[in-house]
């Protein structure tokens, strides 16, 4: 018999970004709520050990040692892996698993998940995007519409605080704001000069989770301005940024609803063969290796999208011997991800009495222009692109003597440079997927996840277009020494792998209906990125934020109503 603090009116799997969501918005309507996250506890401010470092204060001066690299390739590979934040990413040597083709699977397992390391670039989804799959005949129709979400985007929005302009632009949808980011006088010419050529494409400043203005809101929770420090890894002092950490918890905390369990590695889903329905959840603990039970009435899975795919194959039971909710066996498939491999550099020539202040936390963005309203290339879908422009450094420290002319020639700007790069969405394919070893498990007796993921013969279409328009729109704004390259990256490094446990509106092609809820299980909610059905070309962590306040105001309905 389970101890009876073991029972809950709700479960989430995860205390990252959606999973923060999930707790705060099940502790806000009265269910009394268990959050397990398998790593470590990491408390706002408290738990960032380097947030107010210098450099010179770190001992290899913010560089990764040689034997870090060796020891762990994959996340040395990650931009944002340095050893100020080092300890917020997950080494490939404590969690291995397996790459039939190469994958580099970047984690982050601590309270706040991803929520503490992620880019916090925020943009909402276009209506064009939810009726994609059906209109080019890919993966399989969305069970909702952009009408359906846009009101939870709202909300969302409000809460974490969003800094971007109000466009007006169809294919990139206007939210809830706080003053947008500026670009710079070089940005600017960019940007006029290719809207002027091209009268498709739509050019404006990111739109990201960075507090510019803070709401009453906001400073009541305790967060403060953004100061552009551009340090946004190491966890935020200011809590300027949107966290798990700095924003969803502490809400959920406050309701006095939240049980927060840190080294809780969930093992698996518990199905009742007897009741025919989901009871609670199986934990090992992470240091002990104890087994734990916990109980309760609905659970929302958010364990980041191949962890909630691991999670549920390994959630069997005489019902389900393949994993909870695949009957169709559709289950760890249909994973996609974000094609980041195409950038182009650039200089630009003038503009040398002009300067700007500070680190910007975004760039300039341009919505995909391809394939919108109708297919019109030989691949399908198309992709965003960013670009930034900046004034770099005097020169290169080679062959620099040291001494006063060292320091006052390194101190003055150089000329402008500019880079660009691609976001692509990639079609979800059967093939593209993720399943258990059948022999090789982890230090909790878990099965390690196999991954086997590549790109297709549509993405390299895609990279060959970016390049080409890129390099012609930067050619048209008047940059000059344009360089055009395919960084050739495994899948993965863009951290935006979605799908696995796909929404959908048949249970014979998808695992998820409409409300993000197991066609077969009721009463569990999948609503990160394994419910995605395609992946669009926007950051995907505001339309996940979205889609678990939704479920989340079902779920606690349906439960009033007994309907779970």
């Amino acid at each position: 018999m389970a101890k009876k603090t073991n029972y809950f009116d709700a479960i989430v799997i995860g205390s990252g970004i959606s999973g923060g969501w999930a707790a705060k918005e099940l502790c806000e309507k009265g269910l009394k709520t268990l959050v397990l996250e398998r790593g470590r506890m990491v408390e706002h401010k408290k738990d960032y050990p380097t947030m107010l470092s210098n450099p010179w204060e770190m001992p290899r001066r913010n560089r990764i040692s040689l034997a870090d690299k060796l020891q762990d390739p994959v996340v040395n590979r990650c931009y944002a892996y340095q050893e100020d934040t080092k300890h917020f990413f997950v080494k490939d040597s404590a969690h291995p698993y397996q790459q039939e083709k190469p994958f580099d699977w970047i984690r982050g397992y601590q309270v706040g998940g991803k929520s503490l390391i992620w880019a916090r670039q925020t943009q909402r989804w276009s209506k064009f995007d939810f009726e994609a799959p059906e209109r080019d005949g890919f993966a399989v129709d969305w069970p909702i519409r952009y009408d359906d979400l846009a009101p939870w985007y709202s909300y969302v929005e409000r809460f974490v605080g969003i800094s971007g302009n109000y466009d007006g632009v169809e294919t990139l949808p206007d939210g809830e704001f706080l003053p947008a980011w500026e670009m710079n006088c070089v940005e600017k010419v960019i940007r006029d000069r290719i809207v002027k050529s091209y009268k498709d494409r739509h050019v404006m400043i990111g739109r990201c989770a960075h507090l510019t203005e803070p709401a009453r809101h906001h400073l009541e929770m305790g967060r403060g301005q953004c100061m552009a420090r551009n340090q946004c890894y190491r966890g935020c002092p200011f809590g300027a940024y949107f966290s798990s950490n700095s924003a969803t918890l502490p809400a959920a905390a406050a309701t006095g609803n939240l049980t927060l369990r840190p080294d809780a590695v969930v093992h698996s889903i518990i199905y009742d063969d007897n009741k025919e329905k989901v009871t609670g959840v199986r934990v090992v603990d992470a240091e002990t290796k104890e087994v734990v039970e916990y109980f309760a009435k609905v659970i929302f899975l958010n364990a980041s999208a191949l962890n909630s795919n691991l999670i549920l194959l390994n959630s069997t039971s005489n019902r389900f011997p393949n994993g909870l909710g695949n009957d169709n066996g559709l289950l760890g498939k249909y994973v996609a991800f974000h094609n980041y491999r195409g950038n182009i550099s650039a200089s630009f020539e003038g503009y040398e009495d002009k300067y700007y202040f500070g680190r910007r936390p975004t760039a300039v963005m341009m919505p995909n222009f391809r394939n919108v309203h109708k297919q019109e290339t030989d691949f399908l879908r198309g992709y965003m692109s960013f670009y930034t422009a900046g004034r770099g450094a005097w020169g290169s420290f080679k062959d620099q003597p040291f001494g006063p002319d060292f320091k006052e020639k390194n101190s003055e700007p150089g000329p402008w440079h500019v880079f660009m790069m691609m976001q692509g969405e990639t079609i979800p394919k059967e093939h593209n997927h993720v399943r258990l070893s059948p022999s090789d498990v982890d230090a909790w007796g878990i099965p390690q996840l196999v991954i086997s993921i590549d790109y297709d013969d549509n993405d390299e279409k895609i990279i060959k277009d970016f390049l080409a328009q890129g390099t012609e729109m930067l050619e048209v704004a008047g940059c000059k020494n344009i360089r055009a390259w395919d960084t050739q990256q495994a899948p993965g490094l863009d951290i935006h792998e979605m799908g696995g446990v796909r929404m959908g509106r048949d249970p014979q092609t998808s695992l998820l209906n409409g409300w993000n809820q197991i066609h077969q299980a009721k009463n569990v909610f999948v609503t990160d990125g394994a419910c995605m059905t395609s992946t669009g070309s926007q950051n995907p962590s505001v339309t996940y934020m979205a889609l678990t306040a939704r479920a989340v105001d079902y779920a606690v309905k349906e439960l009033k109503k007994g309907g779970i």
